[in-house]
């Protein structure tokens, strides 16, 4: 296990992040999670507006980073300028369960979460581990105060579940973030100079976060490893100089991590017996600080953890059987058992992911986990058995995974082995529609999706046709979305269908009030079912073969899609007016779209001629 903290200082992500991530050190191969806590990310009004919406760019670089090397993103939380993100090997997300959030303000009196901490748990192999990235209040003096709000973090947060309620009820708990603990006693003279001379040593004593940890009942058991590294604390942005400003802050690791492994005497086991010591056992393989970053005034630390599990779950909660290649179209068939015990939801669904996909919603298409034979299957424990319509396969060859999504846990439950998809291409000048599984070297690859972690799932209709990837903003009209530069130059995000690179090809999504009764109903097709999420209500009209294409709130495909509810990139926001000006004139010749300034009323309705678009 990796873990990263990193205070950012609101600084833009830096182009490469491998040596941080040691994926240059050929340490990858071994590397099975990886957990990465910010600080300080932008959190500005404007940036948070935006961050609210899509995922924040920091995220987007680790997952574009990451997913070539088979990393997936399996949970994150912010808060405010707070980020923990954890990844894992995509091997071991059916048995990555029981996944968990929450997050502890203690800025201004608990009001604002500019500091705090937020925390990742999960069971792992069947093992409670939990990840608390924390950022404390600042400043030398402030050392009680640090203490204090450790202790509420630790008290504030609570889970779900009979596993593992508090923080340090886990079996493992990595604390780690910018504690902001200082140096005290020493001039900053002498500090520089042990600094300089490489004699690290004489200042470890006077660490406060190594005095607390001899005098502070709340950190007792908490381990760090040997300081070896110069102090990660505060330096000129832009180099690798200590403060030179007039303030001329101390050097000091503020920036640390700490693992602890639960008491075997704390609690007691199944049938009133103590659980034997040795459960698991943490050696810490490194422990070091990045000087090559410079784009904040932290640098950031790494550490690798070898951590070893008496004992592991061996079988997933779900086990999919799939042929070694798809070829042809009656051979997309899945076959599926649950274990026992196992909690169905109707709302699972299969994906089907292209390797190197970022997160559970990244998928090139789905099929609902249920069927009639299906049923009678599960109940007597045997094999159920969907399949894969030919026009939600994609097209061309290329390695792929399918994975069980359980609903009731937001998590993948079953996962297979790659294999090999190779289904002929559509003929030049094809429909969209029948081309959507091919790629393109224009084409735009952002995956856009929904931050709504408790959708239900996705859409079992037609996966090819144009999905909706945008959010529902009711309280922001005349908003178009558009892919930023840097989205549409690096994504590595597999896309399920062909997007046309063009300007004039980009949609506008228009977010009206209360439109008239029954105004949704003409945009119903048959065979796409519906999934409800509440409080959507919007129109988008997408050019596509030469007419508008509206796609009403009350459709299943505005509805039901899973990504609904995934991550986002960054995007754009701009106004239409704006961003609509240069193409207004050709948009009235022969495309009509009802145009919405923040200030129209909401009875705006549209021409009579997009009233009859299908």
């Amino acid at each position: 296990i990796i873990v990263v903290t990193w205070n950012v200082g609101t600084a833009m992500p830096p182009n490469d992040v491998t040596s941080l991530l040691h994926l240059n050190t050929g340490e990858t191969n071994d590397v099975d999670m990886i957990a990465i806590g910010l600080q300080e990310v932008n959190s500005k009004i404007n940036k948070r507006l935006k961050d609210a919406l899509f995922t924040d760019q920091w995220s987007e670089l680790f997952m574009d980073v990451l997913s070539p090397f088979h990393f997936v993103l399996v949970s994150t939380v912010r808060m405010q300028g707070v980020i923990l993100l954890v990844f894992a090997k995509y091997y071991h997300l059916p048995f990555l369960q029981d996944i968990q959030t929450d997050c502890t303000r203690t800025g201004l009196g608990g009001y604002w979460g500019n500091k705090g901490g937020v925390s990742v748990r999960l069971s792992i192999f069947g093992h409670m581990v939990c990840f608390l990235n924390c950022h404390l209040p600042a400043h030398l003096e402030k050392a009680e105060q640090r203490k204090e709000d450790f202790a509420t973090i630790l008290h504030m947060q609570q889970f779900d579940g009979d596993a593992a309620n508090g923080i340090l009820d886990h079996d493992l708990v990595f604390w780690f973030g910018d504690l902001n603990f200082r140096i005290e006693s020493l001039d900053i003279r002498f500090v520089k100079y042990a600094i300089d001379s490489n004699i690290l040593s004489q200042l470890w004593e006077k660490d406060q976060l190594n005095i607390a940890k001899s005098t502070w009942p709340v950190l007792s058991g908490f381990q760090e490893g040997p300081l070896n590294f110069p102090p990660t604390f505060k330096f000129d942005v832009g180099t690798n100089k200590y403060d030179s400003s007039a303030k001329k802050r101390k050097p000091a690791w503020t920036d640390r991590i700490l693992w602890k492994i639960k008491s075997p005497s704390v609690g007691l086991g199944v049938g009133g017996r103590r659980p034997s010591r040795g459960v698991l056992s943490v050696s810490q393989l490194c422990y070091c600080s990045h000087m090559e970053y410079t784009v904040s005034d932290h640098k950031p630390v790494a550490a690798i953890f070898a951590v070893q599990f008496a004992s592991k779950t061996e079988k997933p909660p779900v086990e999919i059987y799939v042929a070694d290649e798809w070829s042809r179209p009656e051979q997309a068939v899945v076959r599926y058992k649950m274990a026992a015990g196992f909690h169905r939801s109707s709302w699972d669904w299969i994906g089907l992911y292209r390797v190197g996909f970022r997160h559970p919603k990244d998928y090139v298409s789905y099929v609902w986990a249920r069927s009639d034979d299906g049923e009678r299957c599960l109940e007597k424990h045997q094999c159920a058995q969907v399949m894969f319509s030919e026009e939600a396969l994609p097209k061309g060859k290329g390695e792929y995974i399918l994975g069980y999504y359980s609903n009731t846990s937001s998590s993948i439950a079953g996962m297979t082995e790659p294999f090999q998809i190779s289904l002929p291409r559509s003929e030049e000048g094809s429909s969209p529609t029948d081309s959507s599984g091919s790629s393109s070297e224009e084409e735009d690859d952002s995956t856009l999706v929904l931050l709504a972690p408790k959708s239900r799932s996705p859409s079992p209709g037609k996966m090819n046709r144009h999905r909706s990837r945008s959010p529902s903003l009711a309280k922001f009209q005349g908003l178009i979305l558009r892919p930023s530069s840097r989205d549409r130059g690096t994504s590595r995000s597999p896309s399920p269908q062909s997007r046309r690179a063009l300007l004039g090809d980009i949609p506008a999504i228009h977010l009206p009030q209360e439109e008239a009764g029954g105004r949704g109903a003409k945009a119903k097709e048959p065979g796409r079912a519906a999934s409800s999420q509440e409080g959507s209500s919007f129109h988008q009209t997408v050019r596509e073969q030469g007419g508008p294409r509206r796609v009403s709130a009350d459709s299943p495909l505005a509805r039901a899609d899973p990504r609904n509810l995934g991550l986002l990139p960054a995007l754009r926001l701009e106004m239409i007016d704006q961003a609509m000006g240069r193409r207004r004139e050709s948009l009235d010749q022969g495309y009509p779209f009802c145009r919405r300034s923040p200030t129209s009323p909401p009875g705006c309705s549209t021409s009579p001629k997009e009233e009859s678009s299908p």
